[in-house]
């Protein structure tokens, strides 16, 4: 029962984690996208960059916190939409969701390839295997180690997938990738993330 109830509570704190990352900054996307086609990208961009600010107040009024992946993920937005107004060129803005994938996978695999990977840093700074049995211990860890390489793969080939995505498709096509495509791809890893730890886990 212990080992079911860890293993619940730690694919929970990770979609929980996940689902802060992709939310965060998607509905600046949407608003770029329905403002773009009906006005032009000049007044998508601004749109755009005012839902980014908005959604930071939104956070910090309701949980009186905002969260570093909302930071990163908005400051990134906005400081690629002032390059596109500046520029006239909406492709910088779109570049925001793969630069923000791009550093969580170099994040993820950096801290993995130097021998001590982040979700494992996160996991010991969150205490998760504090009060686990110690024989348990060695196996959890090396279950987020070999998480954390996955998920930084899937960082970065979406990365690249989202870069192709703001060069050469539609605005409404990068859109889909970014909300639709993203948040479906996530689901479907994470549930397979979740049937590979039960299996392993009840089969020992």
């Amino acid at each position: 029962m212990q080992t079911h109830a860890t293993m619940l509570e730690m694919s929970n704190s990770k979609n929980q984690a996940l689902r802060s990352l992709f939310l965060g900054g998607l509905l600046p996307v949407i608003v770029f996208t329905v403002v773009e086609e009906k006005y032009g990208p000049l007044w998508g961009l601004i749109f755009g960059m005012i839902f980014g600010v908005l959604e930071i107040f939104y956070e910090a009024i309701k949980y009186r916190k905002v969260e570093l992946v909302t930071w990163v993920g908005n400051g990134l937005l906005l400081g690629m939409g002032g390059i596109s107004l500046l520029t006239q060129d909406g492709v910088w803005f779109k570049l925001q969701p793969s630069l923000m994938e791009a550093g969580m996978a170099f994040l993820l695999l950096g801290t993995g390839f130097f021998g001590n990977p982040f979700l494992v840093m996160m996991a010991d700074k969150q205490k998760t295997f504090e009060n686990m049995h110690p024989l348990l211990v060695p196996q959890m860890k090396e279950g987020f180690r070999g998480i954390n390489w996955r998920l930084g793969l899937f960082f970065l080939i979406h990365s690249i997938l989202a870069a192709y995505a703001a060069l050469y498709w539609s605005s409404r096509s990068w859109a889909l990738l970014k909300g639709v495509g993203l948040t479906l791809s996530l689901i479907i890893y994470l549930a397979c993330e979740v049937w590979f730890l039960r299996k392993r886990m009840y089969a020992r």
